[in-house]
């Protein structure tokens, strides 16, 4: 249980600015974490979904949000892999090896800035190569 075992993990950490990467399914879950540690830690990031989304910014006592931040990887595919590879997967139900697609690759991030260990900033990136 994330929510009762953050404030475990925080207690042993002495530094300012401390990020979460919260790995979760849920949106909500994402979302109500990002407000239990608001004010708590400087930025709560979720990842997991490998789609950016655009709910960027910094709760009411300073700490940094975004449900997915997103992923690097190929554009033309499912989560990085082959699409044709997913596609046969759902289709067969059968476990099949991945391997990543090929073509332009989206690079997603957050840039944060935090003062005194709490964000004043929060930015989404996009940029294709």
């Amino acid at each position: 249980d994330p929510f009762h075992t953050v404030f475990a993990l925080l207690a042993g950490i002495k530094a300012k600015g401390i990020l979460v990467d919260f790995h979760a399914e849920a949106t909500s879950e994402k979302v109500a974490l990002g407000y239990y540690l608001d004010g708590k830690v400087a930025a709560v990031v979720g990842t997991h979904t490998h789609v950016q989304t655009a709910d960027a910014r910094v709760l009411p006592k300073g700490t940094a949000y975004i449900t997915d931040v997103g992923m690097t990887g190929p554009v033309d595919s499912v989560i990085g892999v082959k699409t044709e590879i997913i596609l046969r997967r759902f289709l067969t139900e059968m476990p099949m090896p991945f391997e990543v697609a090929d073509g332009q690759v989206r690079i997603n991030a957050v840039v944060i800035e935090i003062r005194n260990g709490r964000a004043v900033a929060i930015e989404r990136l996009e940029e294709f190569v």
